[in-house]
């Protein structure tokens, strides 16, 4: 059989330690996809995802609006701004009616109905996913929501069932 050139032969070599290093490296991700935790943390991420939205349109479409009713707020709450230095075509008798106005006149405003509102719907997410571990640690049995303590030791937060048994009982 004829002998292949050395640089015919290197090229070679080459290409299989090129297949041999995607094949590990395809391996090792189906191994790592595949895996039922990092499955059920995707899974999880595309429902909280949904969840998010339900709520903060709940808050800005049912809650905000209800809001708004109060006597001194006027507007709705995302509408709701301060200007802190005015545009070049504000014009003192008018002002800004909107924050969208001020924005396209070139004023820096500071938009604390919008802030105010993501904070409401952070609260409200943070709140009904703190109701629904509850719901689920009654229904099942199986604490989710860990209650922790303050170790004596290094002052960090522990688990509350962690304890040394080399530790005196008070």
């Amino acid at each position: 059989m004829p002998r292949l050139d050395d640089s015919t032969e290197a090229l070679l070599r080459a290409g299989q330690s090129a297949q041999s290093t995607v094949k590990r490296a395809w391996d090792g991700f189906v191994d790592f996809a595949v895996r039922d935790n990092v499955l059920e943390v995707a899974l999880g991420l595309i429902i909280a995802q949904a969840f998010t939205k339900v709520v903060t349109s709940f808050v800005s479409d049912i809650i905000l609006p209800i809001v708004a009713l109060l006597p001194f707020l006027h507007r709705n709450m995302d509408e709701k701004f301060a200007v802190l230095r005015r545009g070049p075509h504000y014009v003192k008798e008018k002002g800004y009616n909107t924050l969208e106005q001020a924005q396209n006149d070139g004023a820096l405003v500071l938009a604390y109905g919008a802030f105010l509102e993501t904070v409401i719907s952070f609260l409200g997410v943070s709140l009904t996913l703190y109701a629904i571990g509850h719901l689920y640690t009654w229904i099942s049995h199986d604490q989710v929501i860990k209650q922790t303590v303050r170790c004596k030791y290094c002052r960090k937060y522990i688990s509350e069932k962690d304890g040394r048994e080399d530790s005196p009982q008070q």
